[in-house]
């Protein structure tokens, strides 16, 4: 039976120490020395079989009518082997796991992650392809009620536009979904079960462009060091000639990463597309051409961070497009011909020739392909490599590259 009242408690009044005053139905007020009157609730847990309490609100926020509406629900939960407590933290975990689990807010998360593991320039390019075509397909939408039909029909409409764009596409919503599960926003990865050569043709694997007859290398050669335009394009171009470097590295190359005195490039393995912390820096050494291209661009950009900064005051570099477009204002488009190159095609060029010249300079295999900061596939191979330096070697090779690279020229 109840033994409270609300007028009786409105009178109660604070002692020396707190005390209780039950009310019944596992329902009791507690009033602390403070004045502060708190409603609690005792029970026997039907999942633990241990005696708990919980707290149901202050007085008088929480009337005593409220009180024993609350007390009552607990006590149907308990008869029918709910704990209360745990109940009301899993209903707040799903409040959380609501609001958190939208998709657009997922995404926004998984791509914080994102952006300590990818080069910029790729992470920009993805968060522009989310911002663009997922999000607003999915927008206000829990990611848990994303159904396959509906991820099916994005990316064939953006298989209509590009069928590599909606390759990629897949790979990126797959990871995701794995973020997402492992997150607890979704119980399964539907990417996983969505059969991807269904809905999408693999595309055929196209090669860079890349140049290799002596006579139009020769061209090439000639026509960047006569080129009339911005000195950090030509500079850059001059450069990769060299030193055969993916197009991102070479255009956020910095000037911290120069030495003259050991006339060694290093480039942080984290800047790099094989990002393994357990790999060495990329390390190369620069030959007596390049430094005379460094020390030339020095006189422009050596107050700057970048090495090939844009024009203007801003220390930034330039785009991986000025030096694309200057190819193609030399007029190197046309790939029947063998004339059409871009950034990365040098790395091409330096491949075939290097590896047709094999026996003018007997350079390994293994210190070619890390000139190129190629690594083994295999685990066990690459476990034995990764840390081999190959520093005296890259020395002979760069230096028979820069070398006949002059010898074509002339």
């Amino acid at each position: 039976m109840a033994n409270l009242e609300p007028l009786k408690i409105k009178h109660l009044k604070a002692k020396e120490k707190d005390y209780t005053l039950p009310d019944g139905n596992g329902l009791s007020l507690l009033v602390k020395t403070t004045d502060k009157k708190v409603w609690v609730f005792r029970y026997t847990s039907p999942i633990k079989l241990k005696r708990a309490k919980t707290t149901l609100g202050s007085y008088p926020n929480v009337s005593l009518a409220l009180a024993r509406k609350k007390a009552r629900e607990y006590q149907e939960l308990i008869a029918e082997g709910i704990d209360p407590v745990e109940n009301n933290q899993k209903n707040k975990d799903e409040v959380k796991r609501n609001e958190l689990g939208l998709f657009e807010k997922v995404v926004d998360e998984w791509f914080i992650k994102q952006k300590v593991e990818l080069a910029p320039s790729t992470y920009k390019r993805k968060v522009g392809q989310f911002e663009k075509d997922v999000k607003p397909f999915f927008i206000k939408r829990l990611i848990s009620t994303i159904k396959h039909p509906e991820v099916v029909k994005l990316i064939e409409m953006k298989a209509i536009k590009s069928l590599e764009s909606a390759n990629r596409l897949f790979q990126y919503l797959n990871s995701l979904w794995q973020y997402a599960v492992m997150k607890g926003y979704c119980e399964f990865n539907i990417i996983a079960n969505i059969h991807k050569k269904t809905i999408l043709n693999t595309p055929k694997v196209k090669n860079y462009s890349k140049i290799t007859d002596p006579q139009i290398l020769k061209d090439l050669i000639i026509k960047i060091n006569n080129y009339q335009g911005n000195y950090s394009t030509k500079n850059a171009l001059r450069f990769v000639l060299h030193i055969p470097l993916r197009a991102t590295n070479l255009i956020g190359l910095k000037w911290e990463h120069i030495d003259f005195e050991k006339k060694l490039l290093t480039i942080p393995r984290y800047l790099m597309k094989a990002k393994n912390e357990n790999i060495n820096d990329y390390v190369m050494p620069l030959t007596p051409q390049v430094i005379a291209i460094l020390e030339e661009q020095a006189l422009y950009t050596a107050t700057y961070s970048y090495v090939f900064k844009s024009e203007g005051y801003a220390d930034e570099p330039i785009s991986v497009e000025t030096p694309n477009r200057a190819l193609q204002r030399m007029g190197f488009n046309n790939e029947e011909k063998g004339t059409k190159i871009r950034l990365h095609g040098f790395r091409g060029t330096f491949r075939s020739l290097v590896d047709t010249h094999l026996s003018e300079h007997n350079i390994s295999y293994e210190a070619r392909e890390r000139a190129l900061d190629h690594l083994p596939t295999n685990r066990v191979e690459r476990a034995y490599t990764h840390k081999a330096d190959y520093i005296e070697e890259l020395k002979k090779l760069m230096k028979w590259w820069s070398d006949y690279l002059d010898k074509i020229e002339k």
